[in-house]
């Protein structure tokens, strides 16, 4: 889904204070909630000690009066699919740090152990974890739908995009029969990964059709690293144009969210400086109990249209990082995100201006492809792997702390559907598609 959600971006840029602080490392103690209770309103205060200060001190776009936050079992079994696990154990030790923070020998699974790495002993820590973040499990391909809202203090824009695409992991996959090749989907293989998307409303946009790659090399040196490359096609050009990829840390336009802000973080990580720094319990929207786009789009999400406090919300063991860009030109100072220990899905993060002032608060929601409560049996198994065991992002949500603005993608079906065979897949990530799909 992230490399869904990349390149929709791509093509809609075309178109269109706190202080530094440790996260902390020690207990809150036990909560005065459990799973089942449903906290209303007044009830805030007792979530307090489980949500990051910069969530509490701008609560009014989390929280508001007639929400019900329904509390789900804390620390859940979300454990991923057997086969990355197998991958993991297989090549356990193989992959190391290199120049830059670039990651060598890296095939399949979970670079680094989890349970090995020390937030507050091992200075590769931070390093450590954003590479296991970056190559979490996630479904080898996926096609989704997605609608994209503006909002500017409570009000929705007419600014807004709906329509579908879809991923595909094309290197570094786990199963067996694949890890016979290197891990790799097609012989000869330079791409991690491939996604493509298709505009279809407003009516002006519509038809709006584009594809990024990204590359194994993005993970070498700064001084041998390969950036993306992005296609679009634009029905009122009737051609395809190509994006660049300094793009990537410009604010869309007429939004509040950069290509890198994606899930957090979806950039390139040798471009950045990585630090841990702690590790904290900490409550947030999980396992989805209720529908948004495309099963519904009038969903409540409260007065700024960007909370998800009418949901279950769960307790999880979160590592902090700390991202610091290597480019003096980038608009972040810093971003510290919070991510989830056991799915490495990403939970919070806080984007700091150039005046070291909190700018920008992205955080997620979640679906667990094993729960059936929205109707059913929803996410597709595939080949080698009967029982998935992933945990998708199904929303990004990211709040303007300094102008009230914000951003909601919803994506209820992330990667549910499967992509198609090898051929289907040479089909779907064809540059030439573009046009001929006209």
């Amino acid at each position: 889904m992230r490399r869904l959600l990349f390149s929709i971006f791509a093509a809609l840029a075309l178109i269109a204070s706190a202080p530094a602080r440790a996260a902390e490392d020690t207990g809150t103690g036990a909560p005065s909630f459990k799973e089942g209770d449903v906290i209303t309103f007044d009830q805030l205060e007792s979530l307090r000690p489980f949500l990051p200060k910069e969530v509490w001190a701008n609560r009014d776009f989390f929280f508001f009066e007639g929400m019900k936050l329904e509390i789900g079992p804390p620390f859940a079994d979300y454990s991923p699919a057997a086969v990355y696990q197998d991958a993991t154990k297989q090549f356990a030790g193989q992959p190391k740090l290199g120049p830059d923070g670039s990651l060598e020998n890296y095939v399949a699974g979970q670079p680094f152990a989890m349970d090995q790495i020390d937030c507050k002993g091992d200075p590769q820590a931070g390093l450590k974890t954003i590479w296991n973040f970056h190559y979490r499990w996630g479904p080898p391909s996926g096609l989704s739908s997605f609608y994209y809202s503006y909002w500017d203090r409570g009000e929705e824009l007419p600014l807004y995009y709906e329509g579908t695409g879809g991923g595909v992991a094309l290197s570094r996959r786990p199963e067996p029969a694949l890890l016979a090749d290197g891990g790799d989907m097609f012989r000869g293989e330079t791409r991690k990964n491939a996604g493509g998307a298709e505009v279809t409303a407003p009516f002006d946009a519509r038809g709006i059709m584009l594809l990024t790659y990204r590359y194994k090399e993005s993970d070498k040196p700064l001084d041998e690293a390969r950036n993306d490359d992005t296609w679009v096609y634009v029905p009122t050009l009737r051609r395809v144009r190509r994006i660049s990829t300094a793009q990537r840390t410009d604010a869309i336009s007429g939004t509040d969210f950069t290509l890198d802000d994606l899930f957090s973080f979806n950039g390139v990580v040798p471009q950045y400086e990585w630090s841990c720094i702690g590790e904290q319990d900490i409550l947030a929207p999980f396992n989805t109990k209720v529908k948004g786009y495309p099963y519904v789009k009038d969903q409540n999400f409260g007065p700024y249209g960007l909370s998800f406090a009418n949901d279950r919300w769960e307790l999880r063991r979160a590592i902090v990082v700390r991202m610091v860009p290597r480019n003096k030109e980038h608009p972040y100072s810093r971003k510290d995100i919070y991510i989830d220990r056991e799915t490495l899905q990403p939970l919070y993060s806080f984007a700091y201006d150039q005046k070291e002032e909190l700018w920008k608060i992205l955080y997620h929601n979640h679906r667990w492809s094993e729960d059936h409560s929205l109707g059913g049996a929803w996410y597709e198994p595939w080949e080698e792997v009967a029982e998935p065991r992933v945990v998708s992002v199904v929303a990004d949500t990211i709040i303007n702390v300094q102008t009230g603005t914000g951003n909601r993608i919803e994506f209820w079906d992330a990667a549910a559907k499967r992509v198609g065979n090898k051929a289907q897949i040479r089909r779907y990530i064809d540059v030439g598609r573009l046009t001929r799909g006209r």
